[in-house]
Order: structure tokens, then sequence, then C-alpha cells
């Protein structure tokens, strides 16, 4: 068995930045052909030409993943078009109004989080299923060492990965032995997200001096577990969390 996807479809929610993109383009370079999903079009414009630029088939669909109908009518069209043999939840946020002490975090704050990372993430599983158990398919939530450990400052995120973790764990249970549902948990990568931590040298040296291998993974380091994650090497695993975070919960 090796790592090729050739013959299956994967779509990817927030696929067109960032991890996304990096799994994006992994899948396409294991020979899948990879629909990415983002709010923008312009962005998923972009990446779908870098997919197709390995040979494989995509298409430019836009998705509000935390618009439950929106996602329902977007997936229906890609099955029709090209099937789903995967798909990676990987659609999340964490704004500037969610962040800081409980008491200082708005309803509004903490519920858009929950609505897009957690909220997004099942209607996007629902919408797959019929499909995923049909083709024996793989889904692959994007969660974080937030869904494992606790972050200071930022309550609705931890909670949002914390709950997505969970949420693996019972759709393996519920869709096994058809649908294989496993869980990537990123330490701290250099995406436009982390700019700021990046960019402030007393916290980036903070986080790299916490992390076991001393620096921030590249995107294209979360990519490579998820083709694992989609792929025959992997038909043995379901219901796990695979931390790909240089170390951190290890400490």
């Amino acid at each position: 068995m090796e790592l090729d996807l050739s013959g299956k479809t994967a779509v990817v929610t927030g696929g067109s930045r960032g991890i996304g993109r990096a799994i994006s383009l992994g899948f396409a370079a294991a020979g899948a052909d990879v629909v990415p999903l983002s709010r923008t079009e312009s962005d998923v414009e972009a990446v779908v030409e870098d997919i197709e630029s390995h040979g494989v088939e995509s298409r430019v669909e836009t998705l509000d993943v935390a618009d439950s109908d929106a996602v329902e009518a977007c997936f229906e069209r890609i099955d029709d078009a090209l099937g789903i043999d995967v798909v990676v939840n990987n659609a999340g946020i964490n704004p500037d109004a969610a962040l800081g002490t409980p008491e200082s975090v708005p309803d509004e704050g903490f519920d858009s989080v929950l609505d897009v990372n957690l909220g997004g993430a099942f209607a996007c599983a629902r919408a797959a299923e019929p499909t995923l158990r049909d083709n024996g398919g793989s889904l692959i939530n994007v969660a974080s060492v937030g869904g494992l450990v606790g972050l200071p400052r930022q309550h609705p995120y931890v909670a949002s990965k914390h709950g997505l973790v969970g949420l693996t764990k019972s759709l393996a249970l519920d869709w096994a032995p058809d649908v294989r549902v496993n869980c990537l948990a990123p330490g701290y990568v250099a995406t436009d997200l982390t700019d700021d931590l990046q960019e402030n040298e007393d916290l980036r040296r903070s986080i790299e001096r916490r992390t076991p291998l001393d620096r921030f993974a590249e995107p294209e380091e979360i990519a490579g577990p998820a083709v694992f994650l989609a792929s025959d090497l992997a038909s043995y695993a379901t219901g796990e969390v695979f931390a790909v975070d240089g170390g951190w919960t290890a400490r």
C-alpha cells in the first residue's frame, strides 16, 4: 500500500488558505480530485488553479459552513459532479471578539466560534454521510492542541476544538464500519492566522520554547498526516486523535 489517493474525491473546508490549502494541494499531489471550500470566491479560484496543475479535477464552490442549508446544497452539487470519498473539516475561526477573560467575551463572540468550528463541522459531516457510507469513505476533523489541553483567554476556541474531538469519537462509533472518522490536532502552524504570534518576538520564542521541536510547523507538515489518514495505509484507524504539534502536548 502507498499514499495514493487516485480515483478519490476530497472536499476540504477552509481549503483555500493556510492548513486547508496545504491539505488541498497535498491531496491533489497524491492523485485525488479536490474541491476546496471557502467563503471567498477569489481565494477558491486561485487554489483550484493550483490543484488542477496536478492533472486532477476540481470545482469552484463557495460556502459558509455555518449555514446548514447551504452546506446541504453544496455537498449535493459536489456529489452529483464528482462523488465524495473524503471530507476534511478544516474551516475554523478565532476572532478577536472571542478572545479574553470569560466575563469579557460576549455571547455573540462565543456563538460565532461554536457555529463555525463545531456546528459547521457537524453540518458538513451530516451532509456527506450518505455518500461517504456508500463509498467507504473517510472524515477528517482538524481540531488543535486546544482540543487536548486548555489555552488561556481562548475559551470559545478551546471549547469548540474539544467538542470536535468528542464529535470525532462519537461519529466514528456511529458510522463504523462504513466510514472512518479521525481527527488531527495541530500545534502552532506558520500561517497568516498566526502572523501576530510570529511577529511578537517574545511570544513567538515562548511558544517555540514550549515546543520540543522548537519551531512553528509549516502547513505542509499538517497536510502529510491528512493524506495518510485518507489513504489505505490508515485503513484500521478510526476514532483517533493524532497530535501533530512538535511535541507540545507531550510536555
